[in-house]
């Protein structure tokens, strides 16, 4: 049986305003997005969703991913997928041939599909992401738990229907902040090229041109 993650409503809720939160336009890092808790069942498979906003078209040879695995808190990360100029699996022992690379970074998503998922899977997925020339490397990370048993369904009519109407205003208002966003931050590229290439003039200036009164 295959089996996507279950998130309560008003987790869902605080993931989308943490999201909105995050996309204002005074931040300089770029925006990687993923839930902060995945449930998955037993032996199913699970994908592990990650996705990132950035203001510039993704080119396979400056772009960058890495995905990491920490057992626990204080345990080290240890990198089981990678992304340079193609799709690279470390094939870690604990997951053998299981990760299955189901993204598409040229559409900003780097998701992943973990099959046959065990007890010893739960810890933290940890999602890297770099596009240049965003200078920044975007995180997020995933708490994967797994479970025995498949939890009691209810009848959640009404809080999808809140959901989907408080997810399509935030969905518009990120959009706006997006679009705000890259521009500022392509505006401000383009002054700190203009200001290097000030200086720069102004060195070849004091060093080619003498002073008038040495002539």
């Amino acid at each position: 049986m295959s089996l996507e993650a279950w998130l309560p409503q008003p987790t869902l809720f605080l993931t989308g305003l943490s999201l909105l939160l995050s996309l204002a336009p005074t931040g300089l890092g770029m925006e990687v997005m993923a839930p902060a808790t995945i449930n998955a069942l037993n032996g199913s498979s699970v994908k592990l969703s990650c996705t990132f906003n950035s203001c510039y078209k993704v080119e396979n040879k400056q772009f960058s991913l890495n995905w990491t695995y920490q057992e626990c808190r204080n345990c080290s990360e240890e990198l089981f997928l990678q992304f340079r100029m193609k799709i690279m699996n470390k094939q870690l022992d604990r997951f053998g041939n299981r990760v299955e690379f189901t993204g598409n970074p040229t559409k900003y998503d780097v998701s992943f599909t973990l099959k046959n998922v065990q007890l010893e899977d739960e810890g933290t997925y940890n999602c890297y992401v770099l596009n240049p020339p965003d200078r920044h490397r975007g995180h997020a990370s995933i708490s994967l738990k797994v479970l025995t048993k498949e939890p009691p369904k209810h009848d959640s009519t009404v809080a999808v229907i809140v959901g989907a109407s408080v997810g399509g205003f935030l969905a518009v208002v990120i959009l706006v902040l997006m679009v705000v966003k890259c521009v500022r931050r392509k505006k401000q590229q383009r002054l700190n090229t203009d200001d290097q290439k000030t200086e720069e003039e102004g060195k070849t200036d004091g060093e080619g041109n003498p002073d008038e009164g040495t002539k």
